[in-house]
């Protein structure tokens, strides 16, 4: 069987964690941010955890990961 390959942008958006959890970059924070509080884009900036539901699609695209 040959190697499968990696999904490149998958690979820079998320990233495995020690106990296999996906961690990955809170969304609506490029643009736009004038009108958004201080105290929301501060949160933003925190990573967050894939869904339980996403999991099997991003191993998929992520197969040595």
């Amino acid at each position: 069987m040959p190697k499968i390959k990696t999904r490149r942008s998958a690979a820079k958006r998320f990233e495995v964690t020690g106990s296999g959890k996906v961690k990955r970059a809170k969304a609506f924070k490029s643009h736009i941010l004038e009108k958004k509080s201080p105290k929301r884009k501060r949160n933003l900036r925190k990573a967050a955890m894939a869904s339980k539901s996403d999991m099997k699609r991003i191993a998929k695209m992520l197969p040595y990961a």
